[in-house]
Order: structure tokens, then C-alpha cells, then sequence
């Protein structure tokens, strides 16, 4: 453990070595933008001495951190259900399975922080999950937008079975509303169907003969998972809404 009398907080040093405020050189730090013997530092409380080296990036920017919307492809076993403690899919969210830079951002710790999981996705499922910091998405994902979900099935359909899937079933006593089921091989269906609740789907493949074997989501809204690749993670595009 660091000696406390003979150190100082690092936004301390960072203030009397660059000469700003408290608040702007805390924002430095959180920001990813100072390094302690050459090893990133986010913590303004973090203790340094007078024999460590402190430096700031050339490029710190004293621009508030935005919150961030993460885009993960979630592999099959990993928790990402109602009620999630801990969001166990955060998991996935590390430098080393991020596929691209978008907007130049610094892969910072406070960006796994305070995160909202929209919507729900079966653990036994893989594809698109949405972890975000910003409420408009959070508002935008709760309103229900279209999934589209691609489910491997196997098992024969009863006659009328694909007619049934669009319009015709109920789900806990409830009659379903109308969605889009459609083959897209004979042992592949694909659905787009707006907030489905937990297993629906399954239940559904159950009532026209077939056993679900696998299902992987890859849109919501406007949003696909596209290359992503699984287990891997990128953010949310400027340009990009749901």
C-alpha cells in the first residue's frame, strides 16, 4: 500500500502540474487522458509520489464525457434476461473484443457504468443486446420496437402451421398480435415481431410441432448486428438511431 504521507491525489498533481482546476483536471483523468509511469490512469483519487512520472496526452480535451450506447453480439450462456443482476453480458465488454473506433472515443471505465440492458434477449439465445448510458435510447428501446429473430428449428410443422405463427396463437391466455414468420430454409425461420416476451417464441414453435434449436436476433428497430462478431462489441454510430 502507497505511503498517504508521502503522496498526493492525482488530480492534485495534475492541477499543480498543468495549472488548472480541480474539476478540469479531474475531467482529464476521467477522461483517459493522463498516464502514471506510462500506464493510463482514470481515478482522480488514485495516490501518486513525487517520484512518479505524470504526463497528459497531447491531445486532453476538457470536453464533458457523453454517455454511450455499447452494441454487443452476445453468445449463447451469458445472462442478458429481465432482471439481470450485475448485467453479466458486460462480460463482453472489453478493449480486446471491441471491433472498431467509432467516434475516436478512449475506451474508458466509467463507460460500463450506469448502463440500462434494452430489451431482454434469452440466455440460451445469441445476437443483438443494447447497453446504453443515454435515456433516449433507453426511452426509444422501451417502446417496443421490431426484432428480428432468426430461430433454427427442427420437427415438422402441422398444416396451416406458418399461417398459425404469423396471426393465431396465444401466449399465457392471451391471444398474440399479428407478426411475420417466414422460412428462410427448411429448417430455418425468421421473425420479425415487435417486443416478444420471454419465451414466446419457443412456446410458439412448440404449438405448430417444432423444437426450437437455436435463436440468434439481429435487428431491433433500425439497428442490425450485421459482421459484428460473437462475443465482440462496438458503439453506437452517431448517424445511427433506432
Amino acid at each position: 500500500m502507497m505511503d498517504q504521507e508521502n503522496s498526493i491525489r492525482l488530480a492534485k498533481r495534475v492541477m499543480d502540474q498543468v495549472q488548472c482546476s480541480r474539476r478540469e483536471a479531474e475531467i482529464y483523468i476521467e477522461g483517459g487522458y493522463v498516464q502514471v509511469d506510462g500506464v493510463t490512469v482514470e481515478e482522480p483519487g488514485a495516490r501518486v509520489t513525487a517520484e512518479q512520472a505524470v504526463a497528459l496526452a497531447p491531445d486532453a480535451s476538457l470536453l464533458e464525457i457523453r454517455p454511450v450506447t455499447i452494441i454487443v453480439n452476445k453468445p449463447a450462456g451469458v445472462n442478458a434476461g429481465i432482471g439481470s443482476e450485475g448485467l453479466p453480458v458486460l462480460s463482453c465488454v472489453r478493449e480486446d473484443t471491441r471491433v472498431e473506433s467509432v467516434r475516436g472515443e478512449r475506451f474508458l471505465k466509467r463507460h460500463v457504468k450506469n448502463l440500462a440492458m434494452e430489451p431482454w434477449l434469452d440466455t440460451q439465445a445469441t445476437g443483438l443486446v443494447v447497453l446504453t448510458q443515454e435515456f433516449g435510447v433507453s426511452r426509444r428501446l422501451q417502446e417496443g420496437l421490431e426484432q428480428e429473430i432468426i430461430v433454427e428449428v427442427k420437427g415438422s410443422i402441422i398444416d396451416n402451421g406458418l399461417a398459425l405463427l404469423n396471426h393465431g396463437l396465444s401466449f399465457n391466455g392471451k391471444p398474440l398480435a399479428p407478426l411475420k414468420a417466414s422460412w428462410q430454409n427448411e429448417h430455418r425461420l425468421r421473425f420479425a415481431v415487435k417486443a416478444p416476451k420471454p419465451g414466446q417464441i419457443a412456446h410458439m414453435c412448440r404449438a405448430v410441432g417444432l423444437e426450437v434449436v437455436s435463436m440468434k436476433r439481429i435487428r431491433i428497430g433500425r439497428i442490425a448486428m450485421s459482421s459484428l462478431p460473437l462475443g465482440q462489441w462496438r458503439y453506437l454510430k452517431p448517424s445511427e438511431r433506432f
